[in-house]
């Protein structure tokens, strides 16, 4: 399998991108300890690290986009993940929130048809392992709250207002 890492800026910190050929697999925070990724490593690819390499522009291009205020670039970025088949549900369900847009675990578990399996969302929601992209920053606690997140609730803050001061950005229009 040919995996590497990436290592990428953004206004959020730096963030590690597992790609191959064709796909992203991953995306983490690096955050000074190894160990998270490490762990991720171990889980989605039974390997404890990979060579270096700059993604391809079809990867980093669109994470760039987004960060750059162009929050739909990462619609059709791929992606491919390991994971439970309930996993993979809860995961392609979340790329169909519409950025800026938050729903609750209970509304996403009702979206792929198990209402009463919102912890279960919540569980596999924590174990995606292509942050900001699979977005799981979008939902939030039934009551409206912040609720946890992997890379932290301040990224978790900083990525909604992102989305939705982007929406809310007045579009330029040109004139001929």
């Amino acid at each position: 399998m040919d995996l590497f890492v990436d290592r990428m800026t953004s206004p959020i910190g730096v963030l590690l991108l597992v790609w191959q050929p064709g796909a992203l697999r991953a995306l983490h925070f690096e955050d000074g300890d190894e160990q998270p990724f490490r762990r991720l490593l171990r889980w989605q690819f039974g390997v404890d690290e990979l060579p270096s390499a700059p993604a391809p522009a079809a990867i980093s291009h669109p994470i760039e986009a987004y960060f750059q205020g162009e929050i739909t670039a990462l619609d059709l970025l791929p992606v491919q993940t390991s994971g439970t088949p309930f996993q993979q549900k809860t995961w392609t369900a979340l790329r169909k929130i519409p950025a800026g847009s938050t729903i609750s675990y209970g509304e996403l578990a009702a979206r792929i048809g198990r209402p009463g399996a919102s912890r279960a969302v919540g569980l596999a929601n924590g174990s995606n392992p292509v942050a900001v992209v699979v977005p799981c920053h979008r939902v939030i606690g039934a009551n409206g709250t912040l609720t946890g997140y992997g890379g932290g609730l301040d990224r978790k803050r900083w990525l909604l207002a992102h989305e939705q001061a982007t929406l809310l950005r007045p579009r330029s229009s040109s004139s001929s």
